[in-house]
């Protein structure tokens, strides 16, 4: 995208979620020198309201040719540099639905403004210097968010949280290299380097990386959240359970085996980490068609979760079906949950000694939810994130860029260690100034601005 981006192109494209029939307000979005051009040619507002930068105008968007009117509107002006992408923006705000902002949109781009590409306002936004590449990856973290938790981590990177931090690890990089060459170019003008005082610096410098890098997995869990699969036998109220658990009819309860035929999913935020909950349809052998399929999607789906709540019937007790089913997932972390204590006695069922999480249930009658709950986060390991400590939690790309920073700065210190002279200090010193460069975009390839921005939404 990077390389064909022209930003003295007009850009448009629409800013909002369309759905038929819902939604309020529909926002047509342009940035670029004609967006005022083309506001003014479409846009009708009576009486003598004021063109101004930040100002909201009302009136009617009407077709340049015929003067039909083709919606009743709001229109925002935004005019650069105090806009999103420090250029003209103009939003057009018009009735929800289908039908008025794509008739918008396209008189926009009849009167010649280019369909924007996925991320464009926001690539031209840090193009234009008004964010960093960190502050632009938390806004499409913001969109994506599926947690309050996740949100205030991307508004904490939005803020300016993690870039203020690579910022200044790179320039106590760059004093240093400062400091080693200008001994390399003026030894003789100047006094003998501190090596003491480098190796301390050098020892700050990737404490604080090593600090960074550890949010990573914390970041990741938050954004992506965890997939967890109820699996059992048919009838040992794997249904019961998500219904209870998500606080709604999800899936269809009845005394009959096999009702389940297909995995049913429900999406849980648990101690704020988003939880892709799938029912599965009981596993056992049938000959029943549609259940076969059932199935054998069950058994995917508990291949591909990253955890299984393989549940059992306190009055049955532990069978020989339930055997097989534990053989078929004891690969993946697990949690033996014990429903219908109510009518048996769990103390009763005898299970492995490998499984170590249990949890006893009532599902029919809303019991058991919360202790489920707790040992799920004690299975990730997540019970001391906390929303206040989420301001530096990196994504995978400045993870990877953080390692190569910290790898270059463990090479500086053996090449000190060696005795190596001072030049040789200076690659690998370099290495890590461009790697924490380009998390911030301070040092950035077109080929990294395409993989960030191809992910965006079109209109963001």
């Amino acid at each position: 995208m990077a390389k064909i981006v022209n930003q003295g192109e007009t850009i448009a494209a629409i800013a909002t979620a369309i759905v038929p029939q819902q939604g309020s307000i529909g926002i047509v979005r342009l940035s670029g020198n004609q967006s005022l051009t083309i506001a003014k040619t479409l846009f009708d507002p009576p009486g003598k309201q004021l063109w101004e930068t930040h100002r909201i105008l009302y009136g009617y968007i009407r077709h340049p040719q015929t003067q039909q009117v083709i919606d009743e509107a709001l229109l925002l002006l935004m005019l650069a540099p105090r806009s999103y992408t420090r250029e003209d923006v103009v939003e057009f705000h018009c009735h929800g639905g289908m039908i008025p902002v794509q008739q918008v949109l396209k008189l926009c781009l009849e009167l010649g403004a280019k369909l924007a590409q996925p991320g464009e306002f926001t690539l031209r936004a840090f193009l234009n210097g008004r964010i960093d590449l960190t502050q632009a990856e938390s806004i499409a973290e913001i969109v994506g968010a599926r947690s309050p938790q996740a949100s205030q981590m991307a508004l904490a990177g939005l803020q300016g949280k993690l870039a203020n931090t690579i910022h200044q690890l790179r320039h106590a990089c760059l004093d240093i290299l400062a400091e080693i060459e200008a001994r390399i170019d003026f030894e003789e003008d100047l006094p003998p380097l501190d090596k003491n005082s480098i190796i301390e610096g050098l020892k700050r410098i990737l404490a604080e990386v090593e600090e960074v890098l550890a949010t990573s997995d914390q970041g990741e869990l938050l954004r992506s959240g965890i997939k967890v699969a109820i699996v059992g036998r048919p009838n040992v109220g794997k249904s019961s359970l998500l219904n209870a658990w998500s606080r709604c009819d999800r899936a269809i309860v009845t005394d009959l085996p096999g009702t389940t035929r297909d995995v049913v999913e429900s999406q849980l935020v648990v101690g704020g980490i988003p939880v892709q909950v799938l029912d599965t349809a009981g596993i056992r052998e049938t000959a029943d068609t549609v259940e076969k399929i059932g199935v054998e999607r069950s058994r995917h789906a508990a291949r591909h979760a990253d955890l299984i709540l393989l549940t059992v019937d306190a009055q049955a007790g532990w069978t020989a079906e339930d055997e097989e089913i534990y053989q078929q997932v004891n690969h993946r972390p697990l949690i033996l949950v014990i429903n219908k204590t109510d009518l048996g006695k769990a103390e009763l069922v005898e299970f492995p000694s490998r499984i170590k999480q249990i949890v006893q249930t009532i599902a029919a009658k809303n019991q058991g939810i919360h202790a489920l709950e707790k040992a799920i986060l004690a299975s990730v390991k997540t019970q001391k994130i906390k929303a206040e400590n989420l301001n530096l939690a990196i994504n995978q790309r400045q993870s990877a860029a953080l390692t190569r920073a910290k790898l270059a700065l463990e090479q500086v210190q053996e090449t000190i260690a060696d005795q190596l002279p001072l030049d040789f200090w200076t690659i690998d010193l370099r290495e890590a100034i461009q790697a924490l460069g380009e998390i911030t975009g301070e040092e950035v390839t077109e080929s990294v601005l395409d993989r960030i921005f191809s992910r965006f939404c079109i209109g963001k």
